[in-house]
């Protein structure tokens, strides 16, 4: 059993037969996203925003308290790159991630000896592999305080950051009645619903928390250069279109529809947020939240429900136009 918050659960399984239904065209879209995760025995908190006209926006549950896991990381990452680029700190300073610091999983969380590198490098993989031990050296570095206040500035009111990875996996060490994480790993299979959701990692009022209108709103901001420097905001859109994860948001779209995102993985949690870039230049900001009764890490179906969620929400609003400037378009 992996203890790692995020990481190698951000991998792509075999895919089983899709079974969830599509739903008749002319249902209400907020009902039909609801029917895909159902089916899939899971809740959804989504919202989607057109990035060139915030009135069209699309949502179920936007506004509600959502455990962020690993899509708080994009916030992080936006962070350093803000202090990179104003000087406070110096990118190539190098960093040892000890036998310590290392969670278990991808990166150097998974590495059998200790690592070091730059804090940029430590930058690309938090953001390219979830690396859990990169983003807790990073956060050390530039500070949870900034990190907190970066999300007030920004305007992300529901927003709160309690800590890092290993703080997170500590609670749940903790509420599971582990002493470390190999005892964490025996005991896990045999928790039940009701003890797993106790464990504080889980619970949007104890843990780093947000909403789907937040991430959304963060994404838009750091796609219109609001959120930082032009080179700060430009460095993080570049870290998320490299992100290796694709088995959730990305399974929604064709290969030619580019996706920037962020995953978050805990125990019966299946987030992810990103920004679609359609070919024809429509960009889309997407945060989908999904939560599960049981434990289990890994569901391809609640992943592939995420996607065809999205798409869904995505198509709404590709057909809420603004039937004066399509006027003008083909004026043009």
């Amino acid at each position: 059993m992996d203890t790692t918050v995020d990481g190698p659960l951000d991998t792509e399984p075999d895919e089983p037969p899709d079974t969830a239904p599509d739903g008749p065209l002319d249902a209400p879209a907020e009902r039909r996203v609801v029917e895909l995760f159902a089916a899939v025995g899971a809740e959804v908190r989504l919202h989607a925003v057109a990035l060139d006209d915030e009135r069209r926006e699309f949502g179920v549950g936007a506004d509600e308290q959502v455990v962020l896991a690993s899509v708080f990381k994009i916030l992080l990452v936006l962070e350093f790159a803000r202090q990179a680029d104003a000087g406070q700190l110096d990118p190539r300073e190098r960093v040892v991630v000890t036998a310590a610091d290392q969670l278990g999983g991808w990166g150097t969380a998974g590495c059998a000896d200790e690592v070091e590198m730059s804090l940029r490098d430590l930058a690309y993989f938090t953001m390219t592999v979830s690396d859990n031990a990169a983003a807790d050296a990073l956060l050390r570095r530039v500070g949870l305080g900034p990190v907190q206040m970066l999300a007030a500035e920004l305007g992300l009111d529901r927003t709160r950051i309690t800590g890092g990875p290993r703080q997170q996996l500590q609670t749940m060490l903790e509420d599971a009645g582990a002493a470390d994480a190999a005892e964490f790993a025996a005991r896990f299979p045999a928790l039940d619903a009701e003890r797993l959701h106790r464990f504080r990692a889980l619970d949007p009022r104890c843990a780093t928390s947000g909403t789907a209108r937040d991430l959304t709103t963060l994404l838009r901001l750091i796609w219109q250069n609001r959120a930082g420097s032009p080179a700060a905001c430009a460095r993080v859109r570049e870290l998320m279109c490299q992100q290796v994860f694709r088995q959730r948001l990305a399974t929604g779209f064709p290969d030619e529809v580019l996706i920037a995102a962020k995953t978050g993985t805990l125990p019966g949690l299946h987030n992810e947020a990103g920004v679609v870039h359609w070919p024809d230049g429509g960009r889309y900001a997407v945060a989908v939240f999904a939560r599960t009764a049981g434990p289990a890490w890994r569901r391809t179906a609640v992943d592939r429900a995420i996607g065809r969620a999205a798409r869904l929400a995505v198509d709404v609003l590709r057909t809420r136009r603004d039937p004066l400037r399509d006027h003008r378009a083909e004026l043009r």
